[in-house]
């Protein structure tokens, strides 16, 4: 008697690096990207448009994306039940280049999270929590603006560690991303008060 296999569900990050793979040089819109990925969640969307922040020495991607991963998180501050993505930051590209450093980078940085990932502290990836998860993240996304070097590492960490928590609603991975996230931004505030204050003393 034959036993048929029953094939394996792909995982995000294997998803996504099958889409890399696929991608024609001018690569794919954020829309199309989102609709291949065919998840209607806001930790998947996040999670995908973190990728290459988390990458050291990236250049360009992480500034495509910096703009919608807020969008995606005020919409869970709003509590949308779906993510929305307006028409403007829809249509911005990501080209096959900067779709496969993000499926390698995504490997290489972010691969152990699929091996310990699993459902617990569930209350914490509620639909009421979203709404206060949103809020940090959209800190953390703020962040990312900041035109200094680095900046976008630490805090699209952060985003991609709670973002992938809530999605398979490991309150604890959730956790440990905002403390990631909220330990980069007071450091950034510091140092920032810290400038300001040695540049007042100097003036005065």
């Amino acid at each position: 008697m034959e036993s048929t296999a029953v094939p394996q569900e792909k995982t995000l990050l294997q998803t996504i690096e099958a889409m890399a793979a696929r991608a024609p040089e001018e690569g794919y819109s954020l829309r199309e990207i989102f609709d291949q990925l065919d998840e209607s969640a806001f930790g998947a969307g996040l999670f995908l448009l973190a990728l290459p922040c988390c990458i050291p020495f990236l250049y360009g991607v992480p500034q495509i994306v910096s703009l919608p991963m807020m969008a995606l998180a005020a919409q869970m501050v709003m509590g949308r039940e779906q993510p929305w993505m307006p028409e403007k930051l829809a249509v911005r590209k990501i080209d096959c280049k900067g779709l496969t450093q993000m499926a390698r980078g995504g490997r290489k940085w972010l691969g152990w999270i699929e091996l310990i990932v699993r459902p617990r502290l569930t209350m914490i990836t509620g639909k009421r929590s979203e709404r206060v998860i949103g809020a940090f993240l959209c800190v953390f996304c703020a962040s990312i603006l900041v035109p200094l070097p680095m900046t976008n590492t630490v805090p699209g960490f952060g985003v991609a560690i709670a973002s992938f928590g809530l999605m398979q609603k490991d309150g604890l991975m959730v956790i440990g991303g905002l403390i990631i996230g909220t330990a980069w931004v007071s450091g950034l505030v510091g140092a920032v008060m810290l400038g300001l204050l040695t540049l007042t003393g100097q003036a005065a």
